[in-house]
């Protein structure tokens, strides 16, 4: 189907500025805004990277919060990421943080500032404030001027994606994906209920993770909404997921590697139903032929090719715009095909949408949440792994999906995937 009434929804012509030895540590966009010096600066650091850092006394948090406060001061204006920056709020947080590690506590998050999704967007990071995360401002989300639901609305703003001004970021999380690809913030939370995490991380070049349906905490009375997180490194992807679910280990430990794990999984390009630019599948697929021959995924010849209902109808019927008789069929058909890949297979494979970032007057006739939805509606845990830069130069991202709580696994292939992407992250 072509058009999104929901969420997430593409790049061509001028220059991108990418770097021909790889993708860029900072993209376009923020470079130019952030003046000269940013061309040379090196890649942020990560979150996991800040938190050891200000744990064993080698930075303040007050100082990587200012920093971080100076970073929106000199981008945000271009970029629009931000609908509020709490200035005042996040000076005193990271001071409280800074009197915690003093008194010896060994917080997993220690001064990691953090954006988050919209102006009640606090109460989803408390467990991340417990950690030891500052919120720096709350993240743009689609407002009054935003006709399309994927567009985001900062305060001097549009949302613009860091890769190409002129294209979207995708939503609703535009926010969120915005300021941690242009390295604004290490984290950022995001809620997820057609792609609205998935999509943004994909057109930005960042990881995108929506967790199952259910296992955490979600206001959305139709259950198609998972919160989820939006990072440009899956170990702090893993560390939001442990925090999140209380499965805290010693900090400073590194996840279990994935080398010498393989994971059988099924590549599809449309679901059976989508109508994936040829380019987008091709550069989804590039990106599962280098998990392939790093040995992380197996793709075992599928007997029939996956072929899920078009999940539009019954999303819609949800959402309470379309036929209520149009859920049950639909979402029994493509439970119980589903049920039958994961019996038999670790992941599916996917694009995450199957067009490129379109321009801010509109995405036309396409649902660029064609490959994303399906997930809410069945509830499966996905994410968003950069693949590579389209034709047009910006950045195409590979969705896996894995069986419900099987978050793990799709962390794991990310971290995987960090270590063969032909770009440096």
């Amino acid at each position: 189907m072509r058009g999104s009434p929901g969420e997430g929804n593409g790049c061509s012509g001028e220059e991108t500025g990418a770097v021909s030895d790889g993708w860029p540590a900072i993209p376009p966009v923020a470079r130019s805004t952030a003046g000269p010096a940013a061309a040379h600066a090196p890649a942020p650091l990560s979150a996991a990277e800040i938190a050891a850092a200000v744990r064993d006394g080698r930075t303040r948090a007050v100082d990587v919060v200012a920093e971080a406060l100076e970073r929106i001061r000199l981008v945000d204006r271009s970029l629009g990421a931000f609908l509020e920056v709490w200035e005042e709020a996040a000076h005193a947080r990271a001071r409280e943080v800074d009197a915690r590690v003093a008194a010896g506590e060994r917080l997993p998050l220690a001064g990691v500032p953090v954006g988050v999704k919209g102006r009640h967007g606090a109460r989803s990071a408390r467990a991340l404030v417990e950690a030891g995360c500052v919120p720096v401002g709350a993240t743009a989300v689609p407002g009054p001027g935003t006709p399309w639901r994927t567009w985001g609305l900062g305060a001097h703003g549009r949302t613009v994606n860091p890769w190409r001004a002129d294209r979207t970021p995708g939503g609703s999380s535009a926010g969120s994906a915005a300021a941690v690809a242009a390295g604004l913030v290490p984290l950022a939370t995001g809620g997820d209920g057609a792609g609205s995490v998935r999509i943004p991380a994909a057109w930005c070049g960042i990881v995108g993770l929506k967790s199952t349906n259910g296992r955490l905490p979600s206001a959305d009375r139709t259950g198609l909404a998972a919160p989820g997180v939006l990072v440009r490194h899956a170990a702090d992807a893993e560390a939001w997921w442990r925090v999140m679910t209380g499965s805290l280990v010693r900090p400073g430990s590194r996840p279990a590697p994935a080398r010498g794990r393989s994971f059988d999984a099924v590549f599809s390009p449309d679901l059976g139903f989508a109508d994936t630019d040829p380019g987008v599948a091709a550069v989804a697929r590039d990106a599962v032929e280098r998990l392939v021959a790093a040995g992380v995924v197996r793709l075992p010849h599928p007997r029939t090719p996956l072929r899920l209902e078009d999940p539009a109808p019954a999303w819609l019927a949800l959402r309470g715009a379309g036929d209520p008789d149009a859920v049950t069929p639909a979402r029994s058909v493509n439970d119980r095909r589903l049920a039958r890949l994961f019996d038999r297979a670790d992941l599916l494979l996917t694009p995450v949408t199957p067009d490129p970032p379109h321009g801010h007057d509109g995405p036309g006739d396409r649902y660029s949440t064609a490959l994303t939805w399906a997930f809410n509606l069945s509830g499966h845990p996905a994410i968003s792994i950069p693949a590579g830069l389209g034709e047009d130069g910006c950045p195409v991202g590979l969705q896996a999906v894995a069986a419900h709580g099987r978050e793990a696994s799709l962390l794991a292939v990310a971290r995987a995937a960090e270590g063969e992407a032909p770009w440096r992250m």
